[in-house]
């Protein structure tokens, strides 16, 4: 364990939610450490953004009640999350008289939530309720574990899943979680998701925790907060453009400001295209295996439609799913009332698409104009076909495409004093890989942290 009075200086790069949780585990342990994010705002791929003069997020974000080291650090920063976060019961709800269910487990004890849920859950038959129940069966029995690696389609085609059930329940949860379709997306990490959540044996688990603050403010901006109290650095337009090996072990940044600060260490916390962008600068064959698979990801998109309406316009819950439709031109997949969320956003709707790709290619205007016609379509109010102003925002690599057997590395480079955190890192256990998730990064940065706290790292 490393001795707190050593101070040994740190500097983390990328203050996402990787970096900001590597930072304040290093500093909760009493290192120095610096922070670098190349952005004004932080946050990385979660953050706020400011569009038509109103505070927005990059994109529509649920979590989870097993994302347990993001609400602990929430927590750490001083943050109360039921004042930020919005708790709902585990649901799937689709608007009424659009070909959906409505599926909502009360507050009881797992998994008789769950049970109970799916016995009084409309817009299912018999034959999907009793497949459910032999999915969620078989699974529990095999430790919600794959031995080989399949896609989700290959899996819910084996446990004879009807198509009603695929469309209205595991098609969607694949793509929310794994932002990758079922027909491509890894069935062992989509087990590992489900483990958590609708497997766990606190009901809590299976919570679906909605934002009410921006990204920003929910945790990165208290984690920074958090740093400097303890000592530490964050500095925002700092961009670290190369990283240097000094032969006394220790590192050096080039960053345009501070080039002659030594470290004993680096955590690099960018996106894994930047990440290996900076790896392959350092010229060390060590590291060819770590950026071999960071350039072999295949990046997903994932677009998220704010149209605001009167402040009057209000759902009848602050939730709804949707049946995508594209060759309806129906592309939304879920949809949020934000002023539930917020008062301040009152008539402010958010419409995601996960794996967004073919979505985004008809453009913004059209799209925008597609999901206005879809809300007023199935939700059956005409006045939602024409919104005030619409706003698309699509983060063309915002998570890797989730296949099976995807080679991922872990947070160890290779080469001593260096380590990586970020969403796309594969979990020491790799029965616990999650997919590019927000709890993913903050596993991933707490890991790195560990790593150096507990002296694995080599010097």
């Amino acid at each position: 364990m490393a001795e707190s009075s050593v101070k040994q200086r740190y500097a983390v790069i990328g203050a996402g939610w990787a970096g900001c949780a590597a930072a304040m585990e290093l500093a909760r342990a009493g290192y120095s450490v610096s922070v670098f994010e190349a952005a004004r705002t932080l946050g990385g791929r979660a953050r706020r953004v400011e569009r038509e003069k109103t505070v927005l997020d990059n994109g529509q974000h649920i979590l989870l009640g097993a994302y347990t080291e993001t609400l602990r650090l929430i927590k750490l920063a001083g943050q109360d999350p039921a004042e930020l976060i919005l708790t709902l019961p585990l649901q799937m709800r689709y608007p009424a008289n659009s070909d959906g269910m409505d599926f909502l487990a009360p507050h009881l004890p797992a998994p008789l939530h769950l049970a109970w849920a799916l016995l009084r859950a409309q817009g299912l038959q018999r034959a999907d309720k009793l497949a459910l129940m032999r999915f969620s069966t078989a699974m529990r029995t095999m430790g919600w574990q794959l031995y080989n690696d399949c896609t989700v389609t290959e899996l819910l085609q084996r446990f004879d899943q009807t198509d009603r059930l695929n469309r209205l329940m595991w098609h969607p949860l694949c793509l929310a979680a794994l932002n990758t379709p079922p027909e491509r997306a890894s069935a062992r990490v989509f087990l590992n998701v489900l483990r958590d959540s609708l497997g766990a044996s606190r009901r809590r688990a299976s919570d679906m925790l909605i934002p009410k603050a921006n990204l920003s403010a929910l945790l990165p901006e208290a984690a920074a907060r958090y740093v400097e109290q303890h000592g530490g650095a964050v500095r925002t337009g700092a961009k670290v453009t190369a990283l240097h090996a000094l032969p006394d072990g220790r590192w050096q940044l080039d960053d345009g400001v501070d080039d002659g600060e030594h470290y004993d260490g680096v955590i690099v916390a960018t996106s894994s295209v930047q990440a290996a962008s900076l790896l392959q600068g350092l010229h060390d064959a060590r590291l060819d295996d770590v950026i071999n698979r960071m350039q072999a990801f295949t990046p997903e998109a994932i677009s998220t439609c704010y149209l605001q309406y009167d402040a009057s316009v209000r759902l009848d819950l602050p939730l709804y799913a949707l049946v995508d439709a594209p060759e309806r031109q129906h592309w939304g997949q879920f949809v949020f009332d934000r002023g539930q969320l917020d008062a301040s956003q009152a008539g402010l709707l958010a419409v995601v698409i996960s794996a967004s790709g073919p979505a985004a290619e008809q453009g913004h205007g059209p799209l925008a104009q597609a999901i206005a016609a879809q809300l007023a379509q199935v939700l059956q109010r005409p006045e939602l076909a024409q919104p005030v102003w619409t706003q698309l925002i699509t983060e063309k690599r915002a998570t890797f495409a989730c296949t099976p057997d995807l080679l991922r590395p872990g947070n160890a480079s290779g080469v001593p004093g260096l380590l990586l955190a970020g969403d796309y890192t594969a979990n020491a256990d790799r029965t616990q890989d999650y997919p590019a998730t927000i709890e993913a990064a903050v596993r991933s940065g707490v890991a790195a942290a560990k790593a150096v706290t507990t002296g694995k790292v080599a010097k």
